[in-house]
């Protein structure tokens, strides 16, 4: 594969090309935009900062910033000129941050003015025993002082050369570095845009940060694919969204279960004012059935689910852009690649049976950064990517997901998906968000722990809540206990790390 065909570089210079004058990125909260004509040239300015700090291509650059035009310029400029990223999540705690930066052997952080000080108070050494150096530029800056006034035209990297360093964590251990290649993110970015049917017309609202994989490769990546462009919000915001949405004529929306919630619950437009808007797609986590039902039944727009991990530079699974082929409660078909359900000695499983959901495709990861052992354990010896996630494939081909093989709830040997006494508790009209766990019990093994997060200005008590699960799920799938809580613990790419609710007051 040659670089150029498969790289960010590529995509980058291929745009400029044919749409030079056409707005690739939109701010939506200040004035300022970005056509593909001007990101050309100012991600060689990039290359030529990154040359003037000593930095070869090939090394990587971490970025300590929030959503902007300034903050996309300096990642796609770094990956046009054949350096690896490494968006550092904005909530992580100090210590986390501080291993991802010293794992991640970055040879500059490119920070925020307000990140700069605490980042550099990390105390990270690089590889030359010297403080890491710490660049403060402006993430919502196109022109930010520090960038040359003239750039240089770097070649176009290897479509197998390291562009994306992003750390994942689970419910316990360190975050592991996710190694996704040039040609990682182009094949997802294509594929996105094949399932989504996008083009130049099309405009999606940028909510999610870009240190998430699902805002970088289908916030980010796609639109430079397609020639569409994307309305870039500094931060999701409920009363702001659907102002930002119809001022900027987006055409779709990007967002994860917890905003479809929210947004439930906030004030929205005139239903004829969102009819431009064609779709909107759900990523991240499993979106409950009674909240696709209830968004499409209050806005009019249909929600596309979709499933994907980093490891796979966000989707691998999709549901049609038909509204009529879609199945409620499957994350879709294999997107982009294959996908299948295998047992626990690694074999396919017929249709209809559960078991781990397995991937193979051009968009899978190369590995853990500095893991081997952690790479070997996530692949089959022919190569499918183990997801962890628990699941079966119908007649139809469409995967549906149950749970994670980690947090399967065994009740007196009886295997129990949380996700079934999830949507159970979500069909309350009091309930806003519920998730299930395990909890430990001396007669049973594992008995049932259910956590709530109620609706603003609705009440329900437990025994309430628990008489209603009895009538739809029976007693022994019942939850024992439940809690009411004002968060459910999430972690960085949103979804609900299940293990927690176990620390939940």
């Amino acid at each position: 594969m040659s670089g150029s065909a498969h790289s960010v570089h590529g995509l980058v210079e291929a745009a400029a090309r044919q749409w030079p004058d056409a707005v690739f990125a939109q701010a939506t909260e200040q004035p300022g935009h970005l056509t593909f004509g001007q990101l050309q040239l100012r991600c060689r300015r990039v290359a030529a900062l990154l040359a003037a700090q000593g930095l070869a291509p090939g090394c990587t650059v971490a970025l300590v910033m929030p959503n902007g035009l300034g903050t996309l310029q300096l990642l796609l400029g770094a990956m046009h000129a054949g350096y690896a990223v490494n968006p550092v999540n904005l909530l992580s705690q100090p210590a986390q941050m501080r291993h991802v930066l010293a794992h991640c052997d970055a040879s500059l952080v490119l920070a925020a003015p307000d990140w700069a000080d605490p980042v550099r108070a990390l105390g990270v050494v690089g590889a030359d025993g010297r403080p890491l150096p710490v660049l403060a530029m402006n993430p919502e800056a196109l022109d930010d002082p520090l960038l040359p006034a003239v750039g240089i035209q770097p070649p176009a990297p290897a479509a197998g050369s390291l562009a994306l360093l992003m750390y994942t964590s689970g419910t316990t251990g360190l975050p592991k570095g996710v190694m996704l290649s040039q040609a990682n993110l182009v094949a997802n970015a294509r594929a996105i845009t094949r399932e989504h049917q996008l083009g130049p017309a099309d405009r999606v609202l940028g909510v999610l940060p870009l240190y998430h994989i699902n805002a970088f490769v289908v916030t980010m990546l796609a639109p430079l694919a397609s020639g569409g462009s994307v309305a870039m919000a500094p931060r999701f915001s409920a009363a702001r969204f659907w102002g930002q949405a119809l001022q900027h004529h987006c055409s779709w929306l990007n967002v994860v279960p917890t905003i479809i919630a929210i947004l439930q619950d906030s004030p929205a437009p005139d239903r004829a004012a969102l009819q431009a808007i064609r779709f909107c797609r759900s990523a991240s986590s499993a979106l409950p059935p009674e909240h696709l039902r209830s968004f499409e039944s209050r806005f009019g727009i249909g929600v596309i689910e979709t499933m994907g991990l980093t490891e796979t530079a966000a989707p691998s699974f999709s549901n049609p852009l038909d509204a009529g082929q879609r199945k409620l409660g499957a994350v879709g078909r294999a997107s982009g690649g294959e996908a299948r359900i295998i047992d626990a000695q690694l074999l396919p499983v017929a249709d209809g049976q559960t078991g781990e959901l397995a991937i193979r495709g051009p968009q899978v990861m190369q590995g853990y950064y500095k893991n081997p052992e952690a790479t070997a354990a996530a692949f089959t010896a022919d190569g499918w990517l183990r997801t962890g996630d628990l699941g079966h494939r119908d007649g139809d081909g469409f995967f549906f997901v149950t749970g994670r093989i980690k947090e399967l709830i065994i009740k007196g040997g009886e295997n129990i998906a949380p996700r079934e006494i999830d949507e159970v508790l979500l069909q309350h009209p009091a309930v806003l968000e519920a998730a299930a766990v395990g909890l430990p019990d001396r007669l049973y093994g594992q008995d049932i722990l259910a956590c709530v997060v109620l609706r603003g200005g609705m009440a329900v008590d437990e025994a309430g809540l628990r008489a209603f699960c009895e009538q739809r799920l029976g007693r022994f799938k019942t939850p024992r206990q439940i809690r009411f809580v004002a968060a459910l613990p999430r972690g960085p790419s949103g979804k609900v790390q299940r293990l927690k609710l176990l620390e939940a007051d």
